[in-house]
């Protein structure tokens, strides 16, 4: 037999092949569901997900942002206090 009669006929084998071993279960990879009802829930499941996944970015990109104001606050601080401060070496001298 040549090789590709050995060939699976099932597209998705070669990932259960692969993940099988690992005990990774590989949802819906048998066969796709073909319920319009359960298509829809999936749909909005993975909508539910992309949701939170979304609010959570723009939680980090938030934080993210308050963090560099925060530097750039206490970096022109430091940055006044050493231009408003004489040198020591000036410190005993009278004008």
């Amino acid at each position: 037999m040549s090789e590709d009669a050995k060939a699976p006929q099932d597209p998705f084998e070669m990932f259960r092949r692969l993940w099988g071993p690992l005990g990774v279960p590989v949802p819906g990879m048998a066969m796709p569901t073909l319920d319009p009802q359960e298509i829809d829930k999936r749909i909005g499941e993975l909508k539910s997900v992309e949701m939170w996944l979304s609010m959570n970015l723009n939680m980090l990109r938030m934080s993210i942002q308050g963090l560099e104001m925060q530097k750039a606050g206490l970096t022109a601080m430091q940055q006044a206090m050493t231009m408003g401060t004489p040198p020591a070496g000036n410190a005993d001298r009278k004008p």
